[in-house]
């Protein structure tokens, strides 16, 4: 395939070109070419320790890509003042495979947390904004528990819940259903569907959950040697006449 994944150019929102990422003499990425279109569910799928976490961080600004471009709304980070970077960044939500939730802070400090370094936030409103986050993620009667008392399928919900305070327009998700039992991973995967569908966001998630894969990717793209050589739709991939392809699609 051609090494860039196409979407609608009119209305995209991310959009990566050319990327390449070395860490000393290991090139990690190659060449990244990716374009995801509004509202859009994209799944990166890929053997571990080839890249596709590193995509997230360098989107999120976590590392800094060797070489390449990459867009967000049209813009790109270095292109922006102090200023507008900081309302900017506002706009994209990263879920940490761990959920990073701080553990000496209750569920509602937690979810706090964000809201109140922003400098434009209004006290009043923030409990209310708490427990709309809370309800999203259907767990309301946790907001005074501490991480320690959580399972982490309920760690997975409040990060996420944390996530959507700032309401991002974008999601970038990094094994959200990591480390969980099959019916725990179900829930998740249907929450961020649900997610999608309510609030219109745009997911980038890396996982290897298959199932995860099939319930909530509009589109996969496939990482392999530091590049996307395949893309397409659950059932396309599955099919592939690939043998790398396919061989992720063969254990559901």
């Amino acid at each position: 395939m051609e090494n860039e994944v196409n979407a609608n150019t009119e209305d995209t929102v991310l959009q990566l070109t050319d990327i390449k990422k070395s860490f000393g003499n290991f090139e990690v990425l190659k060449d990244v070419n990716l374009k995801v279109k509004k509202g859009e569910t994209v799944v990166l799928l890929g053997k571990s320790g080839t890249g596709k976490s590193v995509i997230l961080k360098c989107i999120i600004g976590l590392e800094q890509q060797t070489s390449g471009t990459i867009q967000i709304f049209g813009k790109e980070f270095t292109d922006l003042k102090d200023d507008e970077e900081n309302v900017f960044k506002r706009k994209i939500g990263f879920l940490f495979q761990s959920g990073a939730l701080y553990d000496s802070m209750t569920v509602r400090q937690n979810l706090e947390f964000p809201v109140i370094r922003q400098p434009d936030y209004k006290k009043e409103d923030l409990t209310e904004s708490v427990e709309e986050a809370l309800n999203n993620v259907g767990l309301l009667d946790a907001i005074d528990k501490f991480p320690s008392e959580l399972s982490g399928g309920m760690k997975k919900r409040i990060a996420l819940a944390r996530t959507l305070m700032l309401k991002p327009e974008i999601i970038l998700y990094d094994e959200p259903t990591t480390g969980l039992d099959p019916v725990t991973s179900n829930e998740i995967s249907h929450l961020i569907l649900d997610m999608q569908k309510k609030l219109n966001v745009t997911s980038l998630i890396v996982t290897h959950d298959i199932p995860c894969t099939h319930l909530v990717a509009d589109r996969i793209v496939v990482l392999k040697e530091g590049t996307f050589t395949a893309e397409g739709s659950y059932e396309d991939l599955a099919k592939s006449e690939d043998d790398f392809v396919r061989g992720f699609f063969e254990f559901e």
